[in-house]
């Protein structure tokens, strides 16, 4: 069933759900568990294949993507999961594959992943509706020719990746939808990692024994690229013309927002072991590299870092977007503050210097998983070296959630106890996470592909606060990416961005999500739409989903 409103209308509707949290409650009072680890009793019964066999090869160690979308228009979230494979092979026997939800959070898998089952060495997916015909559309990053999957509204996807000349041969491994023309349709910006080949693999050890090998062994770094959407259902590749051409990197992440509040959409990419690039939107399709002269580059010490996984979100409530970057083992993270015009290293300030240092994180999330009007932090985690890499669990780490909380100058992180939110504990290699409301309760879930493993799906079981959700859509009806939304939460005014393409190798539910705290509405709810319009909606009751359409509300000056 697809779901039509002529009007702002309310689309779902529940009772308020969950015990609200004081936002004064003392520390550890909410401890316990977050989620409960559901995949296989919900009907995913994916498991990822790296082809690793009896040499390691690059690739092997970085895969593992996948997306929440709701890809047949009923309303709520369905899987998609990125099968890796063998390098060199047909991979017959490993395709990606599309379950469906029935609609309470349960999935019945697609048969044929109702054509979008790829067989390339699949690292990760974008999803967005790029032809503007109501539905979501899938495009899937491999070592090797990525795919675009149109989406025909009838249940089936078709492969247009040639005809719409998006096939890109390299190793594509991040990629989001982003209209950075402001025109109304959905740009594609690929982040490419390097000019790697199996031919060229070099041997590698730690403590004697073989292992895989940093980017620096390489010294191969790759261009990313930039297609601008025609209108037409194909693309032009603009990467020269738009100046993107100018900077290469190990790119492994991706994250669309207007950083410096002009209207325009950036990209921020996170390199590994290369400077980070931020590509600030100059209009007309042109862009500049300005993660020197905004501070985003290289960490607080001038280091650069092993970029791998990214968010961005108002962290701190000040309206404007900052960044994290996670990185591996004795690194930290990066948590660069936006001042405006400037990032500031706050990784320290924030409560992410030494807990970080521990693990090697890939997928990471900002999120309110417990609605109580603050962003949360989970990072998914997995080591790239091991002294037998032969053994699947060598590489396994617990992941990491934290709890946002308030402090005597800002806001900081602080680890929630069991490890990861769950007990048992969970030890796995996890790499992409996307995050979403599978079941519709009011609570953000997890999705978070382990490599040589099941993934996993996290339901959320947290004593949670109110709520409110928006589906944010364009006069066309499709989701209005990088747009923010606004709104006043008590005394609190927050802001929340429609950003699916984020992560690691992932795409996210695009709907906007506010936990309320102890409120019963959001007041004054304002949409910034790419190219810079505001319209203003009115205020919202808690525990109910609305959709916001471009056209619908009453201009802001």
């Amino acid at each position: 069933m697809r779901v039509n409103s002529r009007t702002l209308a309310a689309v779902t509707g529940t009772a308020l759900i969950g015990s609200v949290m004081s936002a004064c409650s003392p520390s550890g009072a909410r401890d316990g568990p977050w989620f409960s680890e559901e995949a296989r009793q919900r009907g995913l019964d994916f498991e990822h294949r790296s082809g690793y066999t009896d040499r390691p090869l690059l690739p092997e160690i970085l895969a593992g993507g996948a997306a929440l979308a709701d890809v047949d228009g009923d309303g709520d979230l369905d899987a998609y999961l990125v099968q890796s494979g063998r390098i060199g092979s047909d991979n017959v026997d490993a395709p990606n594959r599309l379950y469906l939800n029935r609609g309470d959070g349960h999935f019945e898998e697609a048969p044929g992943a109702s054509g979008a089952d790829d067989r390339g060495y699949g690292m990760g997916a974008a999803a967005g509706d790029y032809d503007n015909d109501g539905d979501v559309d899938l495009y899937v990053t491999n070592y090797g020719p990525n795919v675009l999957y149109r989406n025909d509204g009838a249940g089936r996807f078709e492969d247009v990746s040639s005809a719409a000349g998006v096939d890109d041969p390299g190793w594509g491994s991040a990629a989001a939808f982003l209209d950075l023309d402001a025109d109304g349709d959905l740009d594609l910006f690929l982040v490419n990692y390097m000019n790697w080949t199996p031919e060229i693999e070099r041997d590698c050890y730690v403590r004697g024994a073989i292992t895989y090998c940093g980017p620096g062994q390489y010294a191969l770094p790759a261009m990313d690229r930039l297609y601008r959407n025609n209108g037409d259902g194909t693309f032009t590749d603009t990467t020269f013309d738009a100046g993107i051409n100018v900077a290469f990197g190990n790119g492994l992440g991706i994250v669309g927002a207007d950083f410096n509040r002009d209207g325009l959409t950036d990209v921020f990419v996170a390199n590994d072991m290369l400077v980070n690039q931020l590509w600030l939107n100059r209009g007309d399709l042109r862009f500049e590299d300005d993660s020197l002269l905004w501070g985003c580059a290289v960490d607080e010490h001038g280091i650069e870092k092993a970029g791998m996984g990214v968010a961005a979100a108002d962290f701190d409530d000040d309206d404007d977007t900052d960044l994290l970057v996670v990185n591996m083992e004795q690194q930290t993270d990066s948590f660069f503050r936006n001042e405006g015009g400037y990032f500031v290293d706050a990784t320290r300030a924030v409560g992410l210097g030494a807990s970080s240092l521990r693990h090697t994180r890939f997928g990471v999330a900002l999120a309110d998983f417990d609605n109580d009007g603050r962003l949360d932090l989970y990072e998914a985690n997995g080591r790239i070296e091991s002294s037998d890499p032969s053994v699947v669990q060598e590489f396994a780490e617990p992941n990491t959630l934290y709890r946002g909380k308030a402090a005597e100058t800002s806001v900081r992180f602080e680890e929630v106890a069991p490890e990861g939110g769950v007990d048992p504990p969970l030890r796995h290699t996890s790499r992409g996470l996307a995050v979403g409301d599978v079941d519709n309760d009011g609570g953000l879930d997890l999705l978070i592909v382990n490599r040589d493993a099941e993934p996993y799906l996290l339901m959320n079981k947290a004593a949670r606060g109110n709520w409110v959700r928006f589906e944010v859509r364009t006069a066309s009806g499709r989701d209005a990416h990088a747009a923010s939304v606004t709104a006043t939460v008590g005394t609190a005014r927050l802001r929340r961005d429609v950003q699916p393409g984020a992560s690691y190798l992932a795409s996210s539910d695009p709907r906007v999500h506010f936990g309320l705290g102890r409120e019963p509405r959001a007041e004054n709810v304002i949409v910034t739409w790419p190219g810079g319009e505001r319209e203003a909606f009115g205020g919202f009751e808690a525990g109910r989903a609305y959709r916001l359409t471009r056209g619908l509300g009453n201009l802001v000056e």
